[in-house]
């Protein structure tokens, strides 16, 4: 109680201090959220492709231009080690939406993996409908971000690609019945709209560069094929064994995805630290300097103390109590703005957000600040606890 009035009895300089450390924590909660949504998204990438081995086209070994004949998954099944090979066709859902850095994937229409019942490694699952299958026609399954951006809901339809302001004449889409909406995953899928292979292939038709156009069957062409290893197979040895069998494709390492993808985790990584240093420098600096003043005037209630017998623990402890709460009540203020603020742009973008608010985060904001309030407080506590109580009584 004595700690708190002696904040309140200093309520300006309080105010400035705490002031100070909620400006930091707010810009460590948003920039964190960014960072923690990032690496989520970050990390899905990673489960996907550190148990997959994602082929495509060898770039001009067979139809070029980025497809593949589906007649090369017979090649790829019979790789040593190989489980299942999966064909992939994937397109641009929203070709308007522009491409800009962003925390977020591109949306892409994609055809249903037939082997996800046995080896999906992100456990996707349905909040309501049901799955497409490779024999339906004219039905999506839709990620959660993609349902929430064109507001779709179950038995809605929805033209695939979505038409850019500015098509050219000859631009083509295709009309699906919703018939089915994933929960959210919080990485590619959310952005996904999945259709039969044969629905895939009949939108890749459309996009077909003019010289393909009539010479070649859309329905004998993908964009790529997952490969999926039997148990206990190094899948870095099977992309090099599947790009040593097979010359028209070009198998790529997990692990060398996975570093690519890391080194973009690390980015935001960086981000969040320069964010924590701002934190530091803003909030330290008042903490430090409201404590060196606030001994400055109480050199006589320090004497005091210590001549009734008061010992250093005692006034060292108090003042840094007093410093820690000022973090934690700046921890705490900062803390729920930044929320705030992270909630409302998150309900304000219609693809589901770019910030995310972790446990971990809000442990990070709150005990960052507890923590810079309580060190930067301690070199003045020492200071104060070191007074000689004969001096400090004739101080003033």
């Amino acid at each position: 109680m004595e700690i708190a009035r002696n904040l309140w009895r200093r309520k300006l300089r309080t105010t400035l201090t705490v002031t100070g450390i909620v400006m930091g924590i707010f810009a460590l909660t948003t920039m964190g959220a960014m960072a923690e949504h990032f690496n989520v998204l970050l990390n899905g990438g990673i489960t996907y492709v550190g148990s997959t081995v994602q082929v495509g086209d060898a770039q001009g070994a067979s139809i070029g231009n980025g497809y593949m004949a589906l007649s090369t998954l017979a090649q790829l099944e019979k790789v040593k080690g190989v489980a299942a090979v999966s064909p992939m066709v994937s397109l641009l859902a929203d070709p308007g939406s522009g491409a800009v850095v962003s925390v977020t994937l591109p949306d892409y229409v994609g055809n249903i993996d037939p082997n996800w019942n046995r080896y999906d490694p992100l456990k996707l699952s349905l909040s309501t409908g049901r799955w497409v299958t490779n024999s339906s026609r004219g039905e999506v399954d839709l990620g959660s971000s993609i349902a929430a951006q064109f507001h779709m809901q179950m038995g809605d339809t929805i033209a695939l690609p979505v038409r850019p302001s500015g098509a050219q004449p000859g631009f083509v889409n295709q009309r699906f019945t919703v018939v089915g909406i994933l929960n959210p995953t919080l990485t590619a899928p959310d952005s996904a709209a999945f259709v039969s292979l044969d629905d895939a292939q009949t939108l890749q038709g459309d996009e077909l560069p003019t010289v393909l156009q009539g010479h070649v069957d859309p329905y004998q062409l993908i964009t790529g094929a997952v490969v999926y290893g039997k148990p206990g197979v190094n899948l870095d040895s099977l992309a090099d064994r599947i790009n040593a069998e097979v010359s028209t494709v070009k198998a790529t390492k997990p692990s060398t995805l996975i570093s690519d993808i890391k080194s973009g985790e690390a980015v935001f990584t960086v981000i969040t630290t320069a964010t924590a240093l701002l934190a530091l420098v803003i909030g330290g600096l008042s903490v430090v300097n409201t404590m060196i003043m606030s001994v400055s005037e109480r050199i006589r209630e320090i004497g005091l103390k210590k001549a009734i017998g008061a010992r250093t623990r005692h006034i060292l402890g108090e003042f840094v109590a007093e410093a820690g709460l000022m973090g934690l009540i700046g921890g705490v203020i900062g803390y729920a703005l930044g929320f705030a603020m992270t909630a409302l742009l998150n309900a304000s973008d219609s693809s589901g957000g770019l910030f995310l608010v972790t446990p971990r985060l809000t442990a990070l904001a709150i005990g960052f600040a507890v923590a810079l309030g309580a060190v930067a407080g301690l070199l003045p506590a020492i200071r104060a606890a070191r007074m000689d109580p004969v001096r400090a009584l004739r101080a003033q």
